[in-house]
């Protein structure tokens, strides 16, 4: 992940100052959006036009182009195609996180480390418990691993000054985290058979763009043309095709392209503002609207009480909570770490809380764990369940703790 031209003392690129904010708001808008589209999706498919809103989604769209065919259906194309772009933010998100912000030095990656990776074990164990009786489902132990950052920063925006800007930031680096765990879950353990031509083929074009890389190419053009062509590879290659987008953003550089202005930004910085905007009002709600609808007929009680729903809803609401906070608790008792600053254990635990809504990598994940319909619907129920339930408790435990104290610095 290290930039081939980057520097451990050299200065950061330039930014705007109100950076952080301007992402906490893109975010936050992001996370209403999202929302809006979940619900239209479950409308949708609970009306008279389910039956064309699932036809949509499975009817075969494509080209030829010589030896070239691609031809899947509209759902395959927005999970493949579309969330490929949202990788290639997330992956970009990360490595200026890593190299130039909230995530660079061990001291401020100790403590949503830690909690990021509670965050991860405990609802994975959960889930792996409850589901040890069906073996045909322990695949989906990975979805309730997953915190969605825009739903829980939108959250967060609601409660506006009750929450200090602290545990904002640590909720954006414990989530930019969980990402990255999502994303080696998803190398590691979702990965079909291997097509070795088309995984040649995309290690020749990596090598290709950290080549581009260390010659100091700056423009985005001869990055992005070798992305597709990335991408269409690893989509050949038994690998998720998404990764092709993570895998793209670890090349784009990371410094400045014009050396003299003092807003000047780095390739880098260039495409993850460019992409921002697109990705958080237009392809996380499409993957959301395509994602989210399931019909609710003849479902009851006893259908959440099944192995999957079940074990994904506590994964996400009750194991993210222990796992976030009690990891955490534990980082900060024994010194490795301490509390945000000008935040409260009520309000770290009410950001626990948020961290078990799983929204969009859960259901990607539900989608690669399990095919059959009945078994991702299952998933859908236990994610929007386990989702809701975290949303609304930890917004009403942060609503009700009271504005926090600027001016002390309670550790």
């Amino acid at each position: 992940m290290k930039d081939i031209h980057s520097t451990p003392n050299a200065p950061s690129p330039a930014r705007p100052p109100s950076f952080l904010q301007a992402f906490l708001q893109s975010e936050a808008l992001g996370g209403y959006v999202l929302m809006l589209a979940a619900a239209a999706a479950l409308v949708v498919a609970n009306s008279g036009a389910a039956a064309t809103y699932f036809d949509i989604l499975g009817t075969k769209v494509g080209f030829q182009v010589g030896p070239i065919l691609l031809k899947e259906t509209v759902l395959h194309w927005i999970n493949d195609g579309l969330m490929a772009i949202f990788f290639l933010l997330v992956g970009l998100e990360i490595k200026r996180e890593v190299l130039d912000g909230q995530l660079r030095g061990a001291g401020r990656i100790v403590l949503p480390g830690v909690a990021a990776l509670g965050g991860m074990a405990v609802p994975a164990i959960i889930y792996l418990l409850v589901n040890l009786g069906s073996p045909d489902t322990l695949r989906g132990w990975a979805i309730p691993a997953a915190t969605d950052i825009a739903f829980a920063l939108g959250i967060l925006a609601l409660l506006g000054s009750r929450v200090p800007t602290s545990l904002k930031i640590f909720l954006t680096a414990l989530a930019i985290l969980d990402d990255l765990g999502a994303i080696v879950i998803i190398a590691l353990f979702y990965t079909s058979d291997l097509n070795v031509f088309a995984l040649g083929m995309s290690a020749a074009l990596l090598v290709c763009l950290f080549c581009l890389n260390r010659a100091d190419v700056t423009r985005l053009t001869p990055y992005l043309l070798l992305g597709a062509v990335l991408w269409y590879f690893v989509l050949k290659s038994g690998v998720h095709a998404t990764l092709a987008g993570v895998a793209l953003a670890l090349t784009i550089p990371l410094r400045r392209q014009h050396q003299g202005g003092p807003h000047a930004h780095s390739p880098l910085h260039a495409l993850e503002h460019a992409l921002h905007k697109p990705v958080a009002l237009l392809i996380v709600p499409v993957f959301g609207f395509a994602n989210a609808g399931v019909s609710f007929a003849g479902l009851g009680l006893a259908t959440l009480a099944q192995p999957v729903p079940l074990g994904v809803a506590l994964g996400l609401f009750v194991g993210k909570q222990l796992g976030v906070f009690g990891f955490a608790w534990l980082a900060i008792k024994t010194g490795v770490a301490t509390l945000p600053r000008h935040a409260t254990w009520i309000q770290l635990y009410g950001v626990a809380l948020l961290c078990g809504i799983g929204f969009t990598m859960s259901l990607f994940i539900g989608a690669l764990a399990f095919t059959d319909a009945a078994t991702v619907d299952a998933t859908k129920i236990g994610v929007l369940t386990g989702s809701l339930a975290s949303a609304v408790v930890g917004f009403l435990m942060l609503r009700f703790t009271g504005a926090p104290d600027q001016e002390s610095d309670h550790r």
